[in-house]
């Protein structure tokens, strides 16, 4: 099919963000499609019809009264769960993959193509696709303003008259441009690649469909998630002995690799990083406890600047020698020679270290006089666990006090508006430092959340396990959604180390996957009176308690507790079931 059509194609934009969802910019987003059309030498050809805070009712009406060729909905996807809708309050209304093919087979001799710009939704695409020649989905969760761009690149070529494909094409281009590292997730489905999968259309929509023995070929660029193959296992997470090689599966151990199919996307996060280490004198600064994916998130914003033209240093915190804590001047020159190392420079530390001027003003001036001279380009700096340095509180004092100044100075100075600061740290910050001089109030704050059900089940589905809702609900409900601990059950799952029958119960024990991840909070917990005294009272009851408001910092910061408004309980069943036996807490 190609737009240059001289028949009027009616395009049906849908829009639905309901109550207490996360908000997104669909306002901005068709606006710029209707920008897109207007000033387009083929506007005539097309007419844009509007409609917001859809419902299912208003999604059937629509597509029957206004009889477009082209249906485009804007919003949030759950995956299997479905489209978000709104109901008549405005509260969310899951539409399914089901639901939604009935309704499009009714019009498959009008509807030409159907765009899904919402996350998690090429299993709805999939579905519609049996009936309509082009669907377009996300194989993951898709930030806002790739979304925004794909959706702009792919009108922009429409309405120049191009195919369907070159338009999908076009909107990934534009995403790529836009410097935004999600050209991959949208999805081209075409008709014909969707039928291995559904039924014929004279088979009743009722019945199951059948699985197909290999997934549907994609069209374009982008890449599809393809399961790991499987065999035997039982209903409820049986062994899969011939489930994958196991040079395929990557361990859960450490930071997740730049090109992993397992690093999963936790929007808006991504994509506010990646517009913001862009800006001039930039600065980013990541919180979670141990384990829920900091470092991993802080090699993608290094690598988006990088990709954008900047020069990148990054520097983990522990690799300093302890002789290098005990004062403000050699940590200092510490931390400017790993830099200058990372970056390939010539040590000229002795040239600016000489002289009566104290430590951070020597440090100041080999950046100012120095490195940032002598890169061209604007220079960021991830650096890692800084909360190594909490303990050191003068050289913290000192340290930290530098980099807001750094900060401050970039506002105005061009030459220090090319340093960009990536901070990363696991741990409360406790020290005492005057909030004009702290750089932890300032910039742009990003604390990673535990991954939500939607994410656990996309990352259950790229490890290749065909599991049901049941079995997800199972995991969750020992594990939540803490990403080491759902990565590590689900490596060893796709192993067939064991079943997830026996992960259930020997979880929260020192047998099972994470004996040694709970002995260590168990060490760090009991070495502190306060702390323990704390914990014993958190897991005692299967409700949010009160405590005081320092241990529950502290024991957020370990990870081991989530908040519930001024309350704590425990992140997740795991830690409860585990602390309950090792404190000896009566059930």
């Amino acid at each position: 099919m190609n737009t240059s059509s001289k028949r009027r194609r009616t395009i049906l934009l849908l829009a639905a963000n309901p109550k207490h969802s996360t908000p997104l910019r669909l306002d901005e987003e068709i606006k710029k499609i209707g920008q897109g059309l207007e000033r387009s030498k083929h506007r005539q050809r097309f007419q844009l019809v509007e409609r917001w805070a859809v419902t299912p009712r208003d999604l059937q009406r629509s597509i029957q009264d206004l009889e477009p060729q082209i249906v485009h909905f804007s919003g949030h996807g759950e995956g299997e769960d479905g489209l978000l809708l709104e109901d008549e309050t405005g509260k969310a209304k899951l539409v399914g993959a089901r639901a939604l093919a009935s309704l499009f087979r009714l019009f498959q001799d009008q509807v030409e193509c159907v765009v899904l710009n919402a996350c998690y939704s090429d299993v709805q695409a999939k579905a519609i696709a049996a009936h309509v020649p082009y669907v377009i989905g996300m194989n993951q969760a898709i930030g806002d303003n790739a979304a925004r761009e794909f959706a702009i690149g792919f009108y922009d070529a429409l309405a120049a008259g191009q195919s369907i494909e070159f338009a999908y094409r076009s909107g990934c281009v534009s995403i790529e441009l836009a410097g935004i590292p999600e050209a991959l997730t949208p999805v081209l489905i075409p008709r014909s690649a969707s039928q291995a999968e559904t039924e014929p259309n004279s088979a009743p929509l009722t019945e199951p469909s059948q699985p197909s023995q290999s997934p549907p070929p994609l069209v374009g660029w982008a890449k599809q998630r393809v399961p790991i193959p499987v065999s035997g296992g039982d209903d409820l997470g049986g062994k899969n002995p011939a489930m994958t090689d196991a040079d395929e599966l990557e361990s859960p151990e450490g930071c997740v690799g730049l090109h992993s199919r397992l690093y999963v996307d936790r929007p808006p996060i991504e994509s506010d990083c990646y517009a913001t280490v862009l800006k001039p004198g930039a600065l980013i600064r990541v919180k979670a406890p141990r384990q829920m994916g900091k470092t991993s998130l802080m090699q993608r914003i290094l690598h988006q600047a990088a990709q954008q033209g900047q020069r990148t240093a990054y520097l983990n915190f522990q690799t300093a020698d302890a002789e290098f804590l005990e004062s403000i001047d050699l940590f200092l020159q510490w931390f400017c020679a790993s830099i200058t190392n990372e970056l390939n420079l010539d040590d000229r530390l002795p040239e600016f270290w000489n002289g009566v001027l104290g430590s951070k003003n020597k440090c100041s001036n080999y950046f100012q006089r120095y490195l940032l001279p002598t890169i061209a380009e604007p220079l960021t700096l991830g650096l890692d666990e800084v909360d190594q340095v909490f303990q050191h509180l003068p050289i913290a004092q000192d340290f930290f006090g530098l980099l807001r100044a750094w900060h401050e100075r970039g506002k105005d100075d061009p030459l220090w508006q090319k340093l960009r600061l990536v901070i990363v740290h696991s741990k409360e910050v406790y020290i005492p430092l005057n909030i004009n001089q702290s750089p932890f109030n300032v910039g742009l704050p990003i604390e990673l959340p535990e991954l939500n059900p939607a994410q656990v089940r996309d990352l259950v589905q790229r490890h290749g396990l065909p599991w049901s809702n049941v079995e997800i609900e199972q995991l969750m409900g020992m594990v939540d959604g803490h990403p080491y601990l759902v990565r590590k059950a689900l490596y060893e799952l796709t192993r067939g180390s064991l079943t997830l029958a026996q992960f259930l119960q020997i979880a929260p024990t020192e047998e099972g996957l994470y004996g040694d991840h709970l002995r260590r909070h168990l060490l760090n917990v009991t070495a502190d009176e306060p702390l323990e005294a704390a914990m014993r009272q958190v897991v005692a009851i299967d409700q949010p308690v009160r405590i005081e408001s320092s241990l529950a910092f502290k024991l957020r910061s370990m990870g081991l507790v989530k908040l519930h408004r001024n309350d704590v309980l425990p992140l997740c069943n795991l830690y409860r079931l585990y602390f309950c036996d090792r404190l000896e807490v009566p059930s």
